[in-house]
């Protein structure tokens, strides 16, 4: 089984080179199955119910979310019917959305999570009491051996734990939510990929998708500057994981960085 997981959406850019490149990677990694962090697709904060659609049709099998999830309030109403996306698990019951996502392949079923972290992010519940909570129940209950993690968090710290925490028990531990994508792509010694931080999939010059002079105002002035969308030339973020359908575990993983231009 080849998984494609691609690094956090940010605006129209993320979506233009998303259309642009994903054919061809599809087909250079003969990927089954593609994922993508989406919370930040719509103008760079959030997500609407079109956009998921649009990401969907350009051929991301499952959007996932994280700490932005509600920054457009069309998805407060509409997550509920749009069956490929998943938010976070490990929030209030009244947050809307599937919780988790279980694929159909003909290679095997896929377990796909989403979960928050809490160290300088808003209030979450404990993600790795939600993971073993989700991997005792769906995936033994299913017989799921092919399992991916989507971790939004911000301490790289916290996500190495996560790694290390559900080595041997998952196929894909991807960190996202930085926008920077990490050199540290590896299997860990059980048998899980594993990269801190997929990336950015927008703006290349930018920072973290957002225009340079309305943060270097916020940064360097400490005088309020709206956020918005840089525009340019994008780039995208992704890693591409070879699992074992039998066992579960990768037996592969591959960081991937294109530009428009290439």
């Amino acid at each position: 089984m080849n998984i494609l997981f691609i690094g956090d959406l940010v605006g129209s850019s993320g979506r233009r080179i998303l259309k642009a490149k994903l054919p061809a990677l599809k087909e250079r990694y003969q990927i089954d199955l593609c994922i993508a962090n989406a919370e930040n697709a719509a103008a760079g904060l959030g997500l609407t119910q079109d956009l998921a659609h649009e990401i969907n049709n350009a051929g991301v099998d499952i959007l996932t979310l994280g700490n932005h999830s509600w920054s457009k309030r069309d998805l407060l109403h509409t997550a509920d019917h749009i069956p490929f996306l998943i938010r976070p698990m490990n929030v209030p019951k009244a947050w809307p959305g599937l919780s988790y996502a279980v694929v159909h392949h003909k290679k095997g079923k896929v377990l796909v999570v989403n979960l928050l972290g809490r160290v300088f992010m808003d209030q979450a519940d404990d993600p790795f009491a939600a993971a073993d909570k989700v991997l005792t129940t769906i995936k033994q209950e299913q017989n799921i051996r092919m399992t991916v993690v989507d971790f939004h968090a911000e301490a790289s710290s916290e996500k190495n734990a996560m790694g290390y925490y559900l080595d041997g028990r998952v196929s894909l531990v991807a960190g996202t939510h930085t926008h920077v994508q990490t050199a540290d792509e590896k299997i860990l010694e059980k048998g899980t990929a594993y990269i801190t931080d997929v990336g950015m999939t927008g703006p290349l010059n930018s920072i973290i998708g957002m225009e340079v002079a309305s943060s270097l105002r916020r940064f360097v002035e400490r005088l309020p500057s709206p956020y918005a969308c840089a525009k340019g030339p994008a780039g995208l973020s992704a890693v591409a994981v070879r699992i074992d359908e039998a066992t579960g575990k990768a037996e592969q993983i591959e960081r991937i960085s294109v530009q428009e231009h290439e």
